[in-house]
């Protein structure tokens, strides 16, 4: 009853039915958050729309199908395992229930450790996202210097449309050779600082909220009270997150033709010096809208799975 492993394949599945769920909106949160030119999410969701129809939700989605699978598993199994493992050292049985402290700590290595997989996923998820809109951007600027000292005119050198990247793989390879390994990282500060608070404002609201909806301890939770539980978790996480979320995501994405941030503190005096203390809480609504029906459905998902595995 120690290591298990059908935790890390119902992470898998969850994941899996997450990413078809919420990356939609995940697309519109990393615009809001590290883009320009959006009034508000209404907005945004309309431009994405008109400019590039409904398939410019699902840009970059092939990859966090791929990744995001796996990356759930990870979090699934490692969290649900370290839980067994604090279990055993400190009440001899690892099925004894874990106290909040036991909780706390197992959300919170959870999330240092979600780091390792999370920032190459997030990173080239945030560029394929953003590439587009990043290019256009920096081809006006670039035409506007060379047209301040030439006769160049601006809409020669503005490639509508262009792409830096042909796909996730093209993505990862260009990253390597232009930044190394380190570059696949750049962000990992931020999302340390992002995702330690997160999965524990993730995983013991859900612990409490499954304890309130289930008066019978004895007996598993109701499917409505999973994904109540864990939908209900997931905006929690997220709005609490949304700050730092912000400085992760334009850390992210600033990479193309020339660098803005030198790092987190940087990012973080450079947002409120232009743009105010609002700039932390931008996306915070389609967070908090999304955290629900992607950890609604992860939660239902995993344990509907973990359920059918161990019945089987």
């Amino acid at each position: 009853m120690g290591f298990q492993v059908d935790d890390f394949i119902a992470g898998w599945i969850g994941g899996a039915s997450s990413v078809f769920v919420g990356h939609p909106l995940d697309t519109v949160k990393t615009r809001l958050q590290a883009g320009q030119g959006y009034k508000n999410m209404f907005h945004c969701i309309l431009t994405i729309y008109r400019k590039e129809t409904v398939s410019g939700f699902f840009k970059g989605m092939s990859f966090p199908l791929a990744s995001i699978t796996l990356y759930n598993s990870a979090v699934f199994g490692f969290f649900s395992n370290t839980q067994r493992l604090i279990s055993k050292y400190r009440y001899g049985d690892v099925r004894h229930p874990c106290g909040m402290l036991d909780l706390t700590v197992a959300s919170m290595l959870t999330g240092l450790m979600s780091v390792s997989i999370g920032a190459p996923v997030d990173l080239v998820k945030i560029r394929l996202q953003m590439q587009t809109q990043a290019v256009l951007a920096e081809n006006v600027q670039f035409a506007g210097n060379i047209s301040s000292g030439s006769n160049i005119p601006l809409r020669s050198v503005d490639f509508s449309g262009q792409t830096l990247y042909r796909g996730p793989i093209h993505c990862i390879s260009s990253i390597l050779q232009t930044e190394g390994l380190p570059g696949l990282y750049r962000g990992a500060g931020a999302m340390i600082l992002r995702d330690i608070p997160g999965y524990t404002l993730y995983f013991i609201p859900y612990s409490m909220f499954c304890n309130l909806l289930t008066p019978d301890a004895s007996s598993n939770p109701h499917p409505c009270a999973i994904w109540l539980a864990g939908g209900l978790a997931g905006s929690i996480s997220w709005v609490t997150a949304t700050p730092a979320d912000v400085v992760k995501s334009r850390i992210q994405a600033d990479a193309q033709l020339q660098r803005k941030y030198k790092g987190i503190l940087d990012c973080i005096i450079q947002s409120y010096k232009t743009e105010g203390i609002h700039v932390f809480f931008r996306g915070v609504s389609v967070n908090a809208i999304r955290g629900f029906p992607m950890s609604a459905t992860m939660f239902l998902t995993y344990e509907m799975s973990l359920q059918f595995f161990r019945n089987v």
